[in-house]
């Protein structure tokens, strides 16, 4: 089977599993799954991502930094740097919006057949004038998934409380389907859909292709790419990340 019909073939299978199981394992994807870093381990991604939109592009870079800090218990905090760049206008940057976060899983696989977790995350008003959110927000979304031989499969979704400004409250959405390739290689996609987040704003629903590669336990490399399917020019026309994980 050729790169292009592999390609394809997770996409239908992610749009049927997201079809029939309405409801985001985390980076490379939007989807985040339940599984937690493992206890008294750490795991740092050194990250940068962006979205292209017909007004020009944003993303921001910086750290995401993740710790075991008991079974099923994970401590999150992700400081990143923001830039906004329209097409009419000149770029401006800075530190975004800080994120705390704890993710517990309550259910396990072994036990129910799914692994089930809660993973809510609170981002704090933004530290520059010029980009990211001027206000608190937290997001509350509750992620399942499972493995079975090479595949797994994660998704879930949640709401958050964002009303402030321009800014209204939302809700999202998203399924992933990920496959072990080699020993070193795991490839996947995504599908994930978000309603819309400022008043006259629209809902986006997108597509993720994603991948991670292990050098070894303590270095790997993770990126994706993909495109919006719907309301693509005023929210995402393509939509990018990678990043070098460190784990020990």
């Amino acid at each position: 089977m050729g790169n292009g019909q592999f390609h394809r073939g997770l996409v239908i299978i992610a749009l049927a599993i997201f079809t029939t199981a309405p409801a985001f394992a985390g980076p490379p994807y939007v989807t985040d799954d339940p599984e937690p870093t493992e206890t008294g381990h750490f795991e740092i991604y050194a990250f940068a991502a962006g979205t292209q939109t017909q007004d020009g592009n944003s993303g921001a870079g910086g750290i995401d930094f993740n710790y075991g800090a008991a079974p099923d218990v994970q401590l999150t905090v992700t400081a990143p740097i923001a830039f906004d760049n329209p097409h009419k206008a000149r770029t401006r940057s800075g530190f975004g919006n800080l994120e705390l976060a704890v993710k517990y899983r309550f259910l396990h696989q072994a036990d129910v057949g799914w692994d089930v977790a809660v993973f809510p995350r609170l981002f704090l008003q933004s530290g520059s004038r010029h980009v990211g959110e001027h206000h608190a927000s937290l997001l509350v979304p509750i992620w399942l998934g499972r493995d079975w031989g090479n595949w797994s499969t994660f998704g879930g979704g949640g709401c958050a409380f964002n009303n402030s400004g321009a800014s209204k409250n939302y809700c999202q959405a998203g399924w992933a389907l990920t496959r072990q390739i080699t020993p070193h290689l795991n490839l996947g996609a995504e599908i994930y859909y978000q309603t819309a987040d400022s008043k006259g704003g629209t809902a986006s629903t997108a597509l993720g292709f994603g991948m991670e590669y292990d050098f070894n336990e303590n270095y790997h490399v993770l990126a994706s790419i993909g495109p919006g399917i719907h309301n693509t020019g005023m929210n995402n026309q393509m939509s990018w990340y990678t990043s070098i994980l460190f784990t020990f």
